[in-house]
């Protein structure tokens, strides 16, 4: 059991997102175990937090790792006792000796459109510009509006809002999980609804990843779990997994919980959005892995392979 001799230290990134979900899940822990709790916060930039700065695309970095890796290593030399990561930069394969000990209850996992002039997704004037590096988004999007012109657009947040601001794009494609821990929700133009533009997996979660023999830590952070969560985000990264897709991909996922009961719907797009793949499976929820697999094995019969290797040039 934790002592309380020490301060708990959080590694974290330090963008202004990564220091309010840390915040976040302070509070958390005071709530469970009180004020006697002292927690120390120390924050590290990543390869991918450089990356934005220079501006270089994400698909030409290592995937999902590139925000995590760098953290990962304070843990394994022990300068932190744990990390507080968005579960949608966590690669589906953790570094060997650490594990993902707690998913706090996630957050609305849905994606949403930030609009200068707040016009909503369809009245937007054709050959608008809207920023988004995502494959996802874009492949999904444009589905419905070809006639958009998605464009690349780096740097956290506040860079891309002030990019929208100044007139670099006129809309904004967006996690809301993000918006709303920052404050800024009244940003929203508009949310959008799974049928339209289908989550990344563990979208709207935040993950919390320690030593897997560190048991004091892990007796500390067991009331922060919330299964329901786990069960969802985990049979959308066992899809994932399955897939062999990471966010370069054009893959989305999210799946919900009720009772004993897990549905799981997920979409495989090609790049351009022409062609896409969407499907829905469900199973008992104390099984979520096997579902997440069951439904990637259907998606793979049908076609995704194909669709996921078809060369970008959106």
């Amino acid at each position: 059991m934790w002592t309380f001799d020490r301060p708990l230290v959080i590694g974290t990134r330090s963008s202004r997102l990564a220091l309010a979900q840390t915040h976040l899940v302070s509070q958390l822990l005071r709530q469970a175990h009180g004020e006697r709790l002292a927690i120390q916060v120390r924050n590290r930039d990543t390869e991918g937090d450089h990356s934005q700065q220079a501006n270089v695309p994400l698909k030409n970095l290592a995937g999902r790792g590139v925000f995590v890796k760098d953290l990962e290593a304070m843990l394994l030399d022990e300068s932190a006792d744990l990390l507080v990561h968005s579960l949608k930069d966590v690669t589906t394969d953790l570094a060997p000796g650490l594990s993902l000990v707690a998913l706090p209850e996630r957050d609305d996992p849905r994606d949403v459109l930030v609009t200068r002039s707040n016009v909503p997704f369809a009245a937007l004037r054709a050959g608008a510009r809207v920023g988004t590096s995502s494959p996802r988004r874009t492949a999904q999007l444009a589905a419905y509006r070809p006639d958009l012109l998605f464009v690349p657009i780096r740097g956290n947040v506040d860079t891309r809002l002030r990019k929208m601001d100044t007139g670099e794009v006129e809309a904004l494609v967006l996690a809301a999980a993000g918006l709303l821990r920052l404050g800024a929700g009244a940003r929203i133009t508009e949310y959008l609804e799974p049928d339209v533009c289908m989550p990344d997996p563990g979208q709207g979660a935040l993950a919390i990843e320690a030593r897997s023999d560190d048991i004091s830590v892990a007796a500390l952070l067991a009331p922060l779990d919330h299964p329901a969560s786990r069960a969802a985000v985990t049979a959308e990264r066992a899809l994932l997994q399955a897939l062999g897709g990471g966010c370069s991909l054009p893959i989305g996922a999210l799946a919900t919980v009720a009772g004993t009961v897990i549905t799981l719907r997920a979409v495989v797009s090609s790049p351009d959005g022409v062609r896409s793949l969407r499907r829905s499976a469900s199973g008992p929820s104390d099984d979520p892995v096997a579902l997440g697999e069951l439904l990637a094995t259907e998606l793979l019969a049908l076609g995704a392979r194909d669709l996921l290797e078809v060369p970008t040039g959106v």
